[in-house]
């Protein structure tokens, strides 16, 4: 789980994709599904999961930060 509030300083947004392995990525696009399979390109999205899971926390943080959010969502006077 990545922070809302993580820095992303440098990093392009970057698209929903699934990484299999080093062989082939599938990308979700508005108006297509992508397969990738060029080692190039395979290898960009590597880095780029690589970097965002460096922005990741786990266990109690990520933990802290759902309580948080089921907090925010069910405070008094905020509509169901």
């Amino acid at each position: 789980m990545i922070p809302l509030d993580a820095d992303r300083t440098g990093m392009w947004p970057v698209e929903s994709f699934r990484l299999f392995d080093d062989d082939q990525v599938n990308v979700e696009l508005v108006a297509a599904y992508l397969t990738v399979t060029q080692p190039n390109e395979v290898a960009a999205y590597a880095r780029t999961f690589a970097a965002l899971a460096d922005l990741a926390v786990h266990g109690d943080a990520a933990r802290q930060l759902i309580e948080n959010a089921v907090e925010a969502l069910s405070a008094p006077g905020r509509a169901p």
